[in-house]
C-alpha cells in the first residue's frame, strides 16, 4: 500500500457541516477501495488565487490516506464525478506525518 496526501477543494456555497459530510463520504469510498484514512484536516474557507467555476472562495479538506496504487485512478474518477469538488490533488508521500500540517499550524497562530 502507498501513502497519499489528498487535498479536496469544495464549492464555497456549501456549509461547513456539508463539507465534513462529503469528507466522510470520501472516507467511506476509500475504505471500499481497500484503503484507509489515517487522518483528516478541515482547513476552512479560503480565498482562491483565481476564479474556478464562478467560485472566489472554497472549502479545503486534506486526507492522509493509505491506498493501493492501482486504486488511485478510481478514487480520482469519483472526485471528478462529484459536482461539489472543484479541484483535487493527490500526492504520493514516503510516510504520513502525525503532526498537524502547515495550514493547521497557520490557522492556530492566527487564532492566538
Amino acid at each position: 500500500m502507498a501513502y497519499y496526501e489528498s487535498v479536496l477543494v469544495f464549492r464555497q456555497d456549501l456549509t461547513e457541516s456539508q463539507v465534513k459530510e462529503k469528507a466522510t463520504k470520501f472516507t467511506e469510498i476509500i475504505k471500499d477501495l481497500g484503503g484507509s484514512v489515517k487522518s483528516s484536516e478541515f482547513w476552512g474557507l479560503k480565498n482562491l488565487a483565481y476564479v474556478i467555476r464562478k467560485n472566489r472562495k472554497a472549502h479545503y479538506v486534506m486526507l492522509n490516506i493509505e491506498l493501493p496504487g492501482d486504486k488511485v485512478s478510481e478514487l480520482e474518477r469519483r472526485y471528478r464525478i462529484d459536482e461539489d469538488v472543484i479541484r483535487f490533488l493527490n500526492v504520493r508521500v514516503d510516510s504520513l506525518s502525525t503532526a498537524p500540517s502547515i495550514m493547521m499550524k497557520k490557522n492556530n497562530e492566527e487564532v492566538e
